[in-house]
């Protein structure tokens, strides 16, 4: 009987953990962990279908906003725009340090540990502090107002991190003998990186844009003070205009439409998802390609 079939056997697993309680403890533990995090997202997702699903309506989807229907489609069409001008601005900034940082600088050398740092620090920012500092910079400094734009480079300087770090390490796993097979056969650094490594990297870059993404669409602190609360769909990117985590968090706060807030959070909730999985197929359809 080789290993494999002991280790499918329920009376082997029992011998071999009376022998090392520790393993035992271990994978109730992990077990445990794993299915109190599943509980607990099902009981939210449970909790806001339920409170949800009954409020909405067709009045909610009106393309203009007033207080019979508090329609949230300027907030839904303001998600769409903020998060793809987000993407947009933090995306190829992010991707192109992370190949400097890991394909051209040199390893160990001090500039990657400063960089490193502050990546490091940067996430760790509360993002009301983003939101001041956009407030301070973008929407009174440059004098862009209360924008789109404004609340766009305030949520990219907030994911940039989060991008830089992802695509290094989906860089950095690229096994050197895809460069070393790409030098023999006489390609440069640039066509080794770009034709290479970077299509290897692909899914990994796009797991960090997921992650970026839901950071976006769950955000409310940094666009009040930047991209404010105004509830129509903007005219220009130097309009203002409100998300849809804005737009539930003004709803709950006034305490006047709390049926329509959580109608709000079903929607956010199918927005998170649907980007998420788009975001996944394609992965999927690049690696395999």
């Amino acid at each position: 009987m080789n290993h494999s079939t002991k280790m499918m056997n329920p009376v082997s697993n029992l011998k071999l953990w009376s022998k090392d309680p520790v393993s035992l403890i271990l994978r109730i533990l992990v077990w445990g962990a794993s299915g109190l995090t599943i509980l607990v997202l099902l009981v939210i997702i449970g909790y806001i279908l339920y409170k949800g699903i009954p409020n909405l309506s067709l009045d909610l989807f009106d393309l203009e906003y007033s207080t019979e229907n508090v329609s949230l489609m300027p907030a839904l069409i303001n998600t769409v725009m903020m998060t793809a001008l987000s993407i947009l601005i933090a995306v190829p900034l992010g991707i192109f340090s992370a190949i400097y940082l890991t394909e051209y600088a040199r390893r160990g050398s001090r500039l990657i540990k400063i960089v490193r740092i502050t990546a490091e620090t940067l996430s760790g920012i509360p993002s009301i502090i983003y939101g001041l500092f956009g407030l301070l910079f973008f929407v009174t400094t440059l004098h862009w107002g209360f924008s789109m734009l404004a609340g766009g480079f305030t949520l990219s300087i907030m994911i940039l991190p989060l991008i830089m770090r992802t695509t290094e390490e989906a860089l950095q796993s690229v096994p050197d003998s895809y460069r070393e097979g790409s030098y023999g056969l006489g390609a440069g650094k640039m066509r080794t990186v770009f034709t290479i490594v970077l299509p290897s990297a692909i899914p990994g870059i796009l797991a960090g844009v997921i992650l970026a993404i839901g950071r976006i669409v769950g955000e409310t602190a940094a666009l009040i003070y930047t991209a404010g609360t105004v509830a129509d769909i903007p005219d220009s990117l130097l309009s203002s205009g409100r998300t849809l985590s804005v737009h539930m968090y003004v709803l709950s706060s006034e305490g006047l439409f709390m049926d329509k807030a959580y109608a709000t959070a079903v929607i956010l909730v199918i927005l998170v998802i649907l980007l998420n999985r788009i975001s996944s197929y394609t992965a999927e359809k690049i690696s395999k390609g």
